[in-house]
């Protein structure tokens, strides 16, 4: 399961918790165009997930969705997020191994 670090939580949430977005609202995270080397992910602010996502939510507020697609992908990855005044930039790393 795709881990969200408390940086990425709290970048989330000020998202989502700014303008007029539901309660449903979060980030969605998908498989992008396909490349040559493979396909990318792509990371959306949506209002409410997909029927099929799957649902990731770290402290009951923060809401991240996953398109069933990359969900394998992302098994033991950890959401980060750094803070700016250009804005936020997420990122994924790998999770510590146990």
């Amino acid at each position: 399961m795709l881990t969200v670090s408390p940086t990425a939580a709290d970048a989330i949430r000020q998202l989502t918790e700014s303008g007029d977005a539901p309660d449903s609202a979060g980030i969605r995270i998908a498989a992008g165009a396909p490349t040559e080397d493979g396909s990318t992910l792509s990371l959306a602010l949506v209002n409410a997930p997909e029927p099929d996502d799957e649902v990731v939510a770290p402290d009951g507020a923060t809401q991240v969705y996953l398109e069933p697609q990359v969900v394998p992908f992302l098994e033991g990855a950890v959401l980060e997020a750094q803070v700016s005044d250009a804005g936020v930039a997420f990122s994924l790393r790998e999770g510590a191994s146990a």
